[in-house]
């Protein structure tokens, strides 16, 4: 079979499926939920384990999907992702499968997830510093989180990224002690710009720490030379660190968007398509899956999906409007 690609109007063709498992998290970030946490999926809404391995296998087969990444909430805490993942490569044995995850629980799961296909890990640290760690989590499990991070090391699931978000008055002082640290553990460390996504909508221009500002802090500590590999698809502008090997990467959602070589598209952990983080409009394809809808029928849903993507995410726009769902219920 010669997959269809989900092409959108602008030229752009999605091969990187990110799939949420679940909205929950065992931790509360700041720029992500309230500390009460939120009002999770009903059961029942939340795609099953069969609804899941179909989907993936109707992008890979049917849509052309080259690469998949599990996500959240906190893919961890879901219980049938081992199986997810041993299903998904016995069907697929080349297709790379990745998770983003906080971590948390890789102490004690990263080798089966190996041994069961799973391919790298990316992972969010904003600190090693124990006490800004509780202020911005408010859990203490800096520990768990080092642990987590060097058992997926060992286990093979590299090379480990870590993704960190500077936020003004926390962690922005301590964003060279950060990279230093990356390094010396052999982990590729990508700062991201704080984008508005968190379920307080409390996120604003003045309060986020850019590009521009990060680059300024790093560049106290340490040389950086723009990277000679080229960038592609990649979100990440790649810095080389003080002649290398070592590379920074720069995340800039926000100040420098790179929606025009957007490959990506989201499955949210109850079955809708979101084109991008910051569209407002989702296609339910469970609703397909649950009433009878044959593969190529979902696919063919998902394609007219992917074709009505909206040619950037429009944060600058003034009629930006911030997304219902935080984060935590979209899938990073």
């Amino acid at each position: 079979m010669i997959p269809l690609p989900l092409a959108d109007r602008y030229g752009r063709v999605a091969t990187d499926l990110r799939v949420s498992l679940t909205d929950r998290c065992n931790l509360r970030c700041s720029y992500c939920m309230p500390p009460e946490g939120l009002d999770w999926m009903p059961t029942d809404q939340v795609l099953t384990d069969d609804e899941v391995v179909r989907l993936v296998d109707i992008g890979v087969t049917r849509l052309g999907v080259e690469e998949v990444r599990f996500t959240g909430g906190e893919p961890l805490v879901r219980r049938g992702l081992m199986d997810i993942v041993r299903r998904v490569h016995e069907a697929h044995p080349d297709l790379e499968q990745s998770i983003t995850t906080n971590a948390l629980g890789l102490a004690r799961t990263a080798h089966a997830l190996k041994e069961a296909g799973l391919t790298r890990v990316n992972a969010s640290l904003d600190t090693i510093r124990r006490d800004t760690f509780a202020q911005i989590t408010l859990r203490d499990r800096l520990d768990d989180v080092i642990n987590g991070l060097a058992a997926a090391r060992d286990a093979g699931l590299g090379p480990v990224k870590v993704n960190a978000v500077l936020l003004r008055g926390h962690n922005e002082d301590q964003a060279d002690e950060l990279l230093a640290w990356a390094l010396g553990e052999g982990y590729e460390l990508r700062f991201i710009e704080q984008m508005p996504l968190d379920a307080q909508h409390g996120w604003s221009r003045e309060k986020m720490v850019t590009a521009e500002e990060t680059l300024a802090l790093l560049e106290k500590s340490f040389t950086l030379t723009p990277a000679e590999e080229p960038r592609g698809s990649a979100p990440a502008e790649l810095f080389t660190v003080d002649g290398g090997p070592g590379t920074v990467g720069i995340i800039a959602s926000v100040t420098r968007p790179f929606c025009g070589a957007c490959d990506r598209v989201r499955l949210t952990a109850d079955g809708q398509v979101r084109t991008c983080l910051f569209a407002r409009e989702e296609s339910d394809l469970r609703a397909s899956l649950r009433g009878g809808a044959s593969d190529e029928e979902i696919a063919e849903r998902w394609r007219t999906a992917m074709f009505g993507k909206a040619a950037g995410h429009g944060i600058d726009d003034p009629s930006f409007l911030q997304p219902d769902r935080p984060m935590s219920a979209i899938g990073g």
